[in-house]
């Protein structure tokens, strides 16, 4: 330009003549007219999420009343180059989910960089349209074997991550395999996964949809600042006070999944005089039942959270009290699903003409957090919050171990009052070459017509027991925890430069657990005789019959209790744990980059209330020894970006992950013994080695994602009870199983595209494909309770260690190459979306399921499985038949067609919206887990079961559900 204009300015100088002068000047003025047009101008800066400083992708940069606009990149970054002689404007920041930001600029100069620009999100609460999270409430409803991450990723914007969340979770689908103890879920900086297991408990703030949406999700291993973050996200969600913008929402819902209504308003102040602010939120969930019958619903859901803001200082104090009570539904063998249907559930039957299930968990933990932000400097933060929860978990069943005491010995307990029992199913009449049509035929009629429970019978076996003075056969009890949980986070960010960050953590949990049975319902007898009906019979050396045995408690022998009175085991648990890490962010043109490392220190602590009789000599009561783990985690990755719309990114790490609680004791309700201490085999963290690659392309028509991933995990430990036949040839016990020192393999490539066709009408894809696998043989090993030799039982090397000593080594298991019982191992999905201009939408999405397997059993893995009661291999074991007979069941493939659509309407000021999902329209029936049983461990009685047409302890399975429905309204005002 510059050149353009001494050329221009020497030519005019040159030119004398009149005319030409007169050129001259017109010239002159045309050019100065088109230098100010043409001068080049340029805004630049980054656009950032206000509380966790995370970049802000695709939200429009806009000069108003202009047709200059531009988009920020993957990193938040934004440029516009424009021609104009604007000298001062007002620049606007949108993107849907945050609150619109007006900037007023001047142009003084050619360039300008804007500082950190911080958009607000945008709360649900108050939002012009509903988001209905159903993963939450419906998805992942706790399933004894829902362990997938289903309810974690509702939030993210990842379109893998969506569709896991909301199209596969209903099939168990984990993400890369992994269980949900992998995920880290944290509400105002608290992480709330469990220290029994490290699952996140959903029901502790299950129902508040309206308020816990507001959320950040962190995928894989993406750095985070509140902790070091979990092995597949971390969720981390904001409910403080502040947060949410004014107003209020009425939602009422109605559903045929795990409850049937729920009711649901909140409401928040904003901002108040002095820089108060209020949100609470009321809600209930109710049904007689869900999808699988007799699964009763209640729940009620309190929120309340109160927030003052004084100078750079805030002070939040939250509370969220969730109490559920809910039925269970039970795994059921193939031959019952024939008999009845899928929606079968064996708990459950009729009492005084309304259904009772035997199998409630009940879920009662209020939570309590303060926390307080402190913005030190425009450069540094300190966030710090404390909790304190407390409460109860319970799961009831039905006791039938109920016991006479004639002075001399125990004898004589209840029929197992399960409809589905073995022994009333027709099965059970054409096993051991028999055939007992009748009988058979008789206990068909009977299941087909009746086949729950009959409570009725277990009230007239408690009213008729008078041989022990009315002492109960039957009971009903629950098994509880109640937990004290105190909990500190604390989180100091500095921001070095606009390129580097730093971010320190620190966080504390203090537990203690109180475990114990409770009896709740004695089903009209007197009291309970508290002592153990299958407790392993012992004698003196002199011949008598040892009753300290039976005895759950020997402090208090032969006690008969009461309703609300602890029986069975009574035992504490005490844990502290104490992590820290520290975390660099490192932003540059063309790399981004974080590492992060994390230390630990956790240790736990048994103490016995109750001395169990089967472990005397302070085996079981008082305080045992304490465990420590100390342990090192690290991980980094990258983001290269290419240019603005091709971007690859990488995340590696090698974690130590410390056992959980249930996975250090072999057997917590009766001893202290520590998993590895009876095998020789010290108890060690859990060592993972992942990796991931990603190659990512955005634009705002075509967005796509491939991650190819790897996953090694060793020194992994599984505890397992059950009851099981041919041990050591024909022996049968109630063990504990322990796999030591498991190594698990997981690889597999993930894929997700989105094609805008049109500003209204979406296709998107996504596929996983993966192979989860045992990578090694690990050793397997059982414990019991010990007992004495009777002198007429034959006597090996099995029943000197299992019964004598409690314990047996069956070596290695070989698991080598067997698949993981984690969902599916594939899974992909088509569908498309179309969002009309006049605010209605719609939604069709077909998936498709396969490479699902049962679970195996390990003891029949061992050499258990091949050798008879005098050590020896049976003499008509056959390799080539043990191998068909411990073929894994894989599930069949099968795919289910989900639709979905809403509409919103603006009344007023306010907003209506309505929301209808239905799952599975074409009403498929399949399996979504399973597990093969423990009762056949050995070759001899695993083949004849195999033989007969209908097995009698044939694999136990889940169904997934028909065709259902959610329908949601929503009015926010």
């Amino acid at each position: 330009m510059t050149n353009i204009l001494n050329i221009n300015l020497h030519l005019a100088a040159t030119n004398t003549t009149p005319m030409k002068n007169s050129y001259r000047h017109l010239y002159l003025m045309c050019f100065s007219v088109f230098v100010n047009f043409a001068q080049s101008k340029s805004i630049s800066g980054v656009i950032l999420e206000s509380f966790s400083f995370s970049p802000v992708e695709f939200a429009i940069v806009k000069i108003e009343n202009t047709s200059i606009k531009s988009s920020t990149q993957l990193n938040g970054e934004f440029s516009i180059t424009f021609n104009s002689t604007l000298k001062n404007g007002i620049i606007t920041i949108q993107k849907e989910g945050y609150i619109t930001k007006r900037i007023p600029v001047t142009f003084e100069n050619k360039t300008l960089k804007l500082e950190e620009i911080f958009l607000e999100k945008r709360s649900p609460l108050n939002s012009n349209y509903s988001i209905i999270n159903i993963s939450l409430d419906e998805l992942n409803d706790e399933n004894e074997i829902a362990n997938n991450s289903s309810g974690l990723l509702q939030s993210s914007m990842d379109l893998f991550s969506r569709t896991a969340a909301f199209e596969f979770s209903s099939s168990f689908f984990s993400i890369k395999g992994l269980d949900s103890k992998y995920n880290s879920v944290s509400i105002n900086g608290i992480e709330l996964n469990k220290l029994y297991d490290q699952r996140p408990q959903w029901s502790n703030w299950g129902g508040l949809n309206d308020v816990d949406n507001n959320q950040e999700i962190f995928k894989d291993l993406k750095p985070n600042k509140y902790n070091f973050g979990g092995l597949t996200s971390t969720s981390h969600i904001n409910m403080s006070a502040s947060s949410y913008n004014k107003g209020g929402k009425i939602t009422v819902s109605s559903s045929n999944r795990s409850y049937n209504n729920r009711i649901l308003t909140s409401y928040a102040t904003g901002k108040l005089k002095r820089d108060w602010y209020v949100s609470f939120a009321l809600g209930k969930r109710w049904g007689k039942e869900g999808f699988q019958k007799g699964t009763n619903y209640n729940s009620n859901s309190l929120f309340f959270s109160i927030e003052k803001k004084l100078n750079n200082h805030s002070i939040n104090f939250t509370s969220i009290y969730t109490p559920t009570h809910r039925g269970k539904s039970s795994p059921n063998t193939q031959e019952v699903y024939n008999l009845k249907d899928i929606t079968y559930n064996e708990y459950w039957g009729y009492l005084n003409g309304k259904k009772r299930n035997s199998r409630i968990k009940r879920i009662e933990e209020p939570l309590f957090i303060l926390s307080h932000d402190w913005k030190i400097s425009n450069k540094t933060k300190l966030f710090s919050s404390l909790a304190y929860q407390f409460g109860e978990i319970g799961n009831s069943r039905i006791d039938y171990g109920g016991t006479d005491y004639n002075g001399i010995i125990p004898e004589g307990n209840g029929s197992n009052p399960s409809p589905a029992y073995y022994q009333k199913l027709p099965s059970y009449y054409f096993r051991q070459n028999s055939s007992d049509y009748t009988n058979a035929y008789l206990a068909n009629q009977e299941f087909t017509k009746n086949g729950q429970i009959d409570w009725n019978s277990l009230y007239d076996a408690n009213l008729t027991n008078t041989t022990s003075g009315g002492n109960a056969v039957y009971t009903l009890y629950e098994d509880i925890t109640n937990d004290k949980l105190i909990s500190f986070n604390s989180v100091l960010q500095h921001k070095i430069n606009s390129k580097i960050t730093l971010f320190s953590n620190l966080r504390y949990k203090k537990l203690d657990s109180e475990n114990f049975a409770e009896i709740i319902d004695l089903f009209g007898a007197n009291g309970y005789l508290d002592v153990d009906g299958y407790a392993n019979v012992d004698y003196y050396e002199d011949g008598s019959l040892n009753l300290d045995t039976f005895q759950n408690n020997l402090n208090t022998p032969f006690r008969i209790a009461k309703t609300n009175e602890k029986v069975k085991y009574h035992y504490k648990i005490y844990s502290n744990e104490i992590k820290g890490n520290i975390q660099g962010q490192f932003n540059f043109n063309k790399i981004d980059f974080y590492t992060t490392l994390g230390i630990q220190k956790t240790n736990y602590q048994r103490q016995g209330i109750f001395n169990n009789g089967g472990f005397p000599d302070k085996k079981s009561f008082e305080k045992g020894r304490k465990i420590n783990f100390n342990t090192i985690s690290t991980k980094t990755g990258f983001t290269y970006k290419f240019n603005g719309k091709h971007f690859f990114e990488g995340n590696f790490a090698y974690l130590n992950l410390p056992p959980t609680i249930r996975n250090t004791y072999s057997n917590p309700r009766e001893n202290h013994d520590i998993i590895g201490e009876l095998s020789n085999i010290k108890l060690t963290p859990e060592k993972i080695l992942y990796s991931d690659l990603s190659y990512i392309f955005r634009n705002p028509i075509l967005k796509g994602r491939i991650t190819p991933y790897f996953l090694n995990s060793k020194n992994g430990t599984n505890l397992s009870f059950y009851y099981a036949d041919g041990l050591g040839g024909e022996n049968s016990a109630f063990v504990q199983e322990i796999l030591q020192n498991v190594e698990k393999q997981n690889l597999g490539i993930e894929f997700g595209i989105e094609f805008k066709i049109t500003p209204t009408f979406l296709l998107k894809g996504v596929s996983s494909i993966g192979q989860f696998t045992y990578n090694n043989n690990p050793n397997l090993y059982l414990t019991t309770e010990p007992q004495s030799i009777n002198e007429s039982q034959e006597q090996n090397s099995f029943t000197n260690d299992l019964f004598k000593n409690g314990y047996y080594n069956f070596g290695k298991a070989s698991l080598k190459n067997y698949k993981l019982s984690n969902g599916p191992q594939s899974a992909h999905s088509i569908g498309f979306e179309y969002r009309d201009p006049k605010y209605w939408w719609v939604g069709l999405t077909t998936n498709f399921f396969s490479r699902a397997f049962a679970s195996i059993n390990h003891i029949s893995r061992t050499e258990n499985f091949s050798k008879d009661s005098d050590g020896n291999t049976f003499i008509n074991y056959n390799p080539e038949t043990a191998k068909k007979l411990l073929k894994q069941e894989q599930f069949k493939s099968y795919s289910v067609v989900n639709l979905n659509g809403g509409k919103s309407w603006r009344v007023k000021h306010n907003y209506l919206s309505l929301f209808i999902g239905i799952n599975n329209v074409l009403n498929t029936i399949y399996k979504t887990g399973g597990f093969e049983q423990a009762r056949n461990a050995n070759y001899q009685l695993l083949k004849q079961d195999k033989s007969l047409q209908t097995p009698v302890f044939g694999n136990k399975y889940w169904y997934g559900r028909g065709t259902n429905f959610f329908i949601n309204l929503a009015y926010k005002f």
